[in-house]
């Protein structure tokens, strides 16, 4: 099925913004969080820092991308309103996305004002990161679901479903939450890497930071049980409904899934690389989009009224 040019642009919107985000984990893992000072929006009080440190080049660049990702759902959010009429499930989306995106962008300078960047390891600073995880995870979630809609995707029905709802809320909800964990586990691996963590070390650490240390084990614990909990409700999902999207979206989430595992021991054995960190977060963005969109599809109406809307979309 061919797509429209808004269908199209929405799916891209969400590449984009996927690697802007990668790239502020790169900015977190480098610790080049601190690179513009505590200057935001300007970089250390200028608009185009001068002879910049790599820190500083890293910060900038991402900070440019993420103004990009902003204009980018902004036009979604006109082109929506343009495209479809008022009550729209995809007008919907896009307004949820650039609410989020607002909310991604001024937690992004709550954390350069209050200085929560580099090697801070302040209680607000492991407060935040799994906030800033859930705002994100929300964006891509509505990001997700409108290009979804926009593509032919069926509005939800919560008729005749049973515990599917439920199973799956549920399972969006742990994966949100190992997702939590994990943004609390890469702080950290970057601001208090394994090696560095001798007996006499930790017991001078702060409060805050022991607590970060002590939080670092149940990241793997809550992932093992995500993972058993989702292969099998997405396989009960996948054997009532007996759909062939539904199946491919399925295999999609399950090999997601054991990728990011598989990554996840990876980077430990590793001693968390900066390359494998951003491979373990890409595959669990991944994991989040697939199990949004196995979710929505679950929740919709049959394939053939779903192909039924995309033909209606396009005229």
């Amino acid at each position: 099925m061919k797509l429209h040019s808004f269908a199209r642009f929405a799916w891209g919107v969400l590449v984009v913004t996927l690697g802007v985000i990668l790239w502020g984990a790169l900015v977190r893992a480098t610790g080049s969080g601190a690179g513009c000072g505590n200057h935001w929006p300007l970089c250390n009080g200028e608009v185009v820092p001068v002879a910049p440190q790599i820190q500083t080049v890293v910060e900038f660049a991402h900070r440019l991308s993420s103004g990009l990702a902003f204009l980018l759902v902004a036009a979604l959010v006109v082109w929506a309103r343009r495209a479809y009429p008022a009550g729209h499930r995809v007008r919907a989306g896009a307004g949820l996305a650039m609410v989020f995106m607002i909310a991604e962008t001024l937690a992004g300078a709550g954390l350069v004002l209050f200085h929560w960047v580099a090697g801070d390891v302040s209680l607000g600073r492991i407060i935040v990161m799994p906030v800033h995880l859930t705002i994100t995870f929300s964006l891509f979630a509505s990001l997700a679901l409108t290009a979804w809609w926009a593509s032919g995707g069926a509005a939800r029905r919560w008729n005749e479903q049973g515990a599917t709802p439920w199973l799956l809320g549920i399972g969006l909800l742990a994966t949100l939450v190992m997702g939590m964990a994990g943004a609390i586990t890469a702080l950290g691996d970057t601001v208090l890497p394994v090696a560095s963590l001798t007996p006499g070390v930790y017991e001078n650490l702060a409060p805050s930071a022991q607590l970060l240390v002590g939080l670092r084990v149940w990241h793997p614990l809550i992932a093992v049980a995500t993972g058993a909990y989702l292969l099998m409700v997405v396989n009960y999902v996948r054997a009532s409904r007996g759909e062939i999207l539904i199946a491919r979206l399925a295999t999609a989430v399950t090999t997601l899934f054991l990728l990011q595992l598989g990554a996840g021991v990876l980077n430990i054995f590793l001693r968390v690389p900066v390359w494998m960190q951003l491979t373990h977060l890409l595959l669990a963005d991944l994991v989040w989009i697939a199990l949004v969109l196995f979710t929505a599809a679950a929740l919709g109406k049959d394939v053939a009224v779903a192909r039924a809307v995309a033909v209606a979309d396009t005229l």
